[in-house]
């Protein structure tokens, strides 16, 4: 733990810091662990108006989540229109919640060049980053150009019915959030491609059959038939999901190298009392015959224990579809 750290902990005299309007030390401050804290800093950032934009903007390159949002928060009530190029460059972070709070900057200032790059985060991967650059298009004002990007902000909104509604034309918008990693979102676009039952859907529930998630998985066969997909063609697709199934060779060293491990590892559940049994028995044959006639004694039951784990494993059946 370096000293940094170790003050880091203290924590910072805000209304000291805010008499002073000492800007840095106050972003400096926002690495304190407490969201009450951070939430205060921001304020009185924010309220500090146009004069601490261009440190806030200076400030904004850190990489410190906490310090960023704060930025973000204190720039979103300065809303100063100089803020703008910056945020935007942030909806590229890697960070989902600095992404997020960057488009509710945005939105808030209303300054009509993020309106673009708004409509690329409706893209996002993460469905709240997502959200918020729907929400921030809606304070802006804007209007979707056309069916497809409609569907892409509704489903931004979250606003399911309104994406089924638009029909064949939601499909690239449904495509997109197929790669969402919340299962449930992942499932409702499924859900709405059924729905709209249209065949140009068929390559993503095909897809969809593969997916690491049971549940999505069965929503894709319920929804595969509305699409033209016959149901001999499914089972192909499902046989491509992830199979989480143990390795017989990882199995086997583990028995040979910890007996007993090998067996907890595949899940079974004297795995952990047969470890316990071979601590005390090498302990007592090490203590009773010495170094060389235990070795010669431990080894074929270890070996043993290897290839019976190894064997075992190899005929567990596949997990559920």
């Amino acid at each position: 733990m370096n000293f940094f750290t170790l003050m880091s902990r203290k924590k910072p005299d805000i209304e000291g810091l805010a008499a002073r309007k000492d800007i840095a030390g106050l972003v400096k401050a926002l690495q304190y662990n407490d969201i009450d804290v951070q939430s205060r800093i921001a304020t009185i950032l924010g309220s500090l108006g146009t004069e601490a934009t261009d440190k806030l903007l200076l400030a904004l390159k850190k990489k410190d989540k906490n310090i960023l949002l704060g930025i973000i928060e204190a720039l979103t009530e300065i809303k100063d229109p100089r803020a703008v190029p910056a945020l935007i460059k942030t909806l590229k972070d890697k960070s989902s919640e600095v992404r997020w709070e960057a488009a509710i900057a945005l939105g808030e200032i209303g300054d009509p060049q993020a309106i673009e790059p708004l409509v690329h985060a409706l893209k996002d991967h993460d469905k709240y980053v997502r959200y918020g650059a729907a929400f921030a298009l809606t304070k802006i004002g804007w209007k979707p150009a056309d069916d497809e990007q409609k569907a892409f902000y509704f489903a931004g909104m979250q606003e399911w019915k309104a994406v089924e509604l638009i029909g064949k034309s939601a499909i690239p918008a449904l495509s997109h959030i197929l790669n969402d990693r919340d299962s449930n979102v992942r499932q409702k676009a499924i859900e709405i491609l059924g729905e709209i039952g249209d065949p140009d859907a068929t390559p993503l529930l095909i897809r969809s059959l593969g997916d690491a998630n049971s549940e999505v998985r069965w929503k894709a066969v319920l929804s595969s038939p509305r699409c033209g997909i016959r149901l001999l063609h499914l089972p192909r697709g499902l046989s491509r999901r992830p199979k989480m199934t143990k390795n017989p060779l990882i199995a086997g060293v583990l028995n040979f190298m910890i007996p007993g491990m090998g067996y907890a590892y595949i899940g079974k559940w004297w795995g952990l009392m047969i470890y316990e049994v071979d601590i005390a028995a090498t302990i007592w044959i090490f203590k009773l015959w010495g170094d060389t006639n235990a070795y010669e004694t431990l080894f074929p039951i270890y070996l043993l224990l290897a290839f019976h784990a190894y064997y075992i494993t190899t005929k567990m059946p596949e997990p559920p579809i």
